[in-house]
């Protein structure tokens, strides 16, 4: 019951606002949808972390206390991300830059967007979980490409293809994964690609074929990681795209496509008892938090800052869940967590004050604490925040990343606390500017809807100060399993 009405929701809601997501009252359906996805993620949450893990449908759904927490993370961002799109989609159609048709398409894709995510996260197949990624490019790119301007479309495409091709590779490492399991689980047909199945006998499966599958899988979901040398799309998807589109590319695709990495990652761990996979994810995770924090100091464009943010940030989780035990996994976790509220919650405070001086590029944005003070603290506070500054939340999961690395990778070291300084560089002094800079024409304060922003940083300054006991465990729980 539970998990038909988690995935029954948002399916329901993007099949009625495809017809009526441009009336009056659709963005109020649109947040009703929403919350009511995010119940369903809170009882499907409780029931496994009372039963523990559980099968749905035939074996078909699996949730254990890995997944469940970014189902819960995946709702909770989805529904704010909707009470925010509620008056910034309504701006937008004041200002002409898109019509009513446009708005049904927003509405319904972004409802359709929440169930691939949730369908990807939820499902014991790995050939499904394939399929719910494919969907949400197809989604996205549509949503991308929503305000219908030249940027936009080279963007959209851009995505779609850099995209497509790793989706394709991701295929083809699947393909692989079912043919080692066909040798094991060939008279179960399609469930040989059952997850667990595969982790049953994770130990007999062919060491070699699962190293090259996991070599295509994880370029190929790393792709929409973004993941260095094929991210190039996400900074401009982030730029061209409305700005809550934005926040839940960031704050829950980017987590989805390394929830499906770290699964694989578990499989070949198992079955090559070597460090091959772990290496793999160190490598690619150096590298990108590393090139990302660099290309910062690039960017004259408030949003696309914003996205290689989100590169380098999930370099960092790669990074740590490359490294494993229990430590470096449940410093990830949180890092997933931190990342995702502080994120969005970033594209939301820039999205408005982009919305308002009618420009992204960074320095025609000026004052923002003259001309709102509100807009102006939630910008301040969530950059310094993502900054790792403490005492928030991101600041405990790096300090624990790092800390791992001292102990278990010495060599690391260096690169991490280079990249953290290149990154506060880059981020802070353009955005102490665009907050304190004296702006060149006086405007009145204009009112703002921040209320989820700021309930968003609380949430990570908590978890920088006290992660509560039962939260800490299901961490705990979840590094476990990762292993």
């Amino acid at each position: 019951m539970v998990m038909l009405l988690l995935l029954s929701a948002p399916l329901a809601g993007a099949l009625f606002l495809g017809f009526t997501g441009n009336r009056r009252w659709a963005p109020e359906v649109n947040v009703i949808v929403s919350a009511a996805t995010f119940v369903a993620a809170i009882w499907l949450t409780g029931f496994t972390l009372t039963m523990g893990p559980v099968l749905f449908l035939g074996q078909q759904f699996f949730v254990d206390s890995f997944n469940v927490f970014l189902v819960a993370l995946t709702a909770f961002v989805g529904f704010t991300t909707a009470l925010f799109s509620r008056a910034y989609m309504r701006v937008e159609v004041q200002h002409a830059r898109i019509g009513g048709g446009r708005l049904r398409l927003y509405h319904g894709l972004y409802q359709l967007f929440i169930f691939t995510m949730l369908l990807a996260l939820t499902t014991n197949n790995l050939g499904i979980l394939w399929v719910a990624l494919e969907g949400a490019m197809l989604a996205t790119v549509l949503l991308v490409s929503l305000y219908r301007t030249p940027g936009g479309i080279e963007a959209a495409w851009k995505y779609f293809i850099l995209c497509g091709v790793g989706i394709t590779l991701a295929l083809f490492g699947t393909v692989l994964l079912y043919f080692a399991a066909s040798k094991l689980l060939g008279s179960e047909g399609t469930n040989a690609l059952l997850w667990t199945r595969l982790e049953q006998v994770r130990g007999q499966l062919d060491a070699r074929v699962l190293s090259l599958a996991f070599v295509f899988l994880l370029v190929g979901y790393g792709t929409k990681v973004g993941l260095v040398p094929l991210h190039h799309w996400l900074p401009d998807a982030h730029a061209e795209g409305p700005a809550p589109v934005s926040a839940v590319l960031s704050g829950l695709l980017l987590n989805v496509a390394l929830y499906a990495v770290v699964r694989c990652k578990i499989l070949v761990a198992g079955a090559m008892h070597s460090g091959l996979a772990g290496n793999l994810m160190m490598g690619f995770g150096m590298l990108t938090m590393t090139l990302a924090a660099f290309l910062l100091w690039r960017q004259k464009d408030i949003k696309r800052l914003f996205a290689y943010s989100s590169v380098e940030h999930m370099g960092i989780a790669t990074f740590a869940f490359g490294m494993g035990g229990p430590v470096a996994n449940f410093a990830a976790l949180l890092h997933m967590t931190v990342h995702s509220l502080t994120k969005s919650s970033l594209f939301f405070t820039a999205g408005q004050a982009a919305q308002w001086a009618g420009t992204q590029v960074m320095e025609k944005i000026r004052g923002l604490l003259k001309l709102n003070p509100s807009v102006g603290w939630a910008l301040m506070l969530g950059t310094l925040a993502i900054l790792g500054m403490p005492p928030f939340g991101v600041f405990t999961s790096e300090f624990l990343i790092v800390i791992t690395a001292m102990r278990d990778h010495p060599w690391a070291t260096p690169f991490l606390l280079l990249t953290f300084v290149v990154a506060f560089g880059a981020i802070f002094f353009r955005v102490q500017a665009i907050v304190f800079g004296e702006t060149p024409q006086p405007q009145l304060p204009r009112g703002s809807r921040l209320v989820t922003v700021f309930a968003q940083l609380a949430l990570v300054l908590m978890l920088g100060l006290y992660i509560p006991p039962h939260l800490a465990q299901w961490y705990r729980d979840a590094a476990q399993l990762i292993g």
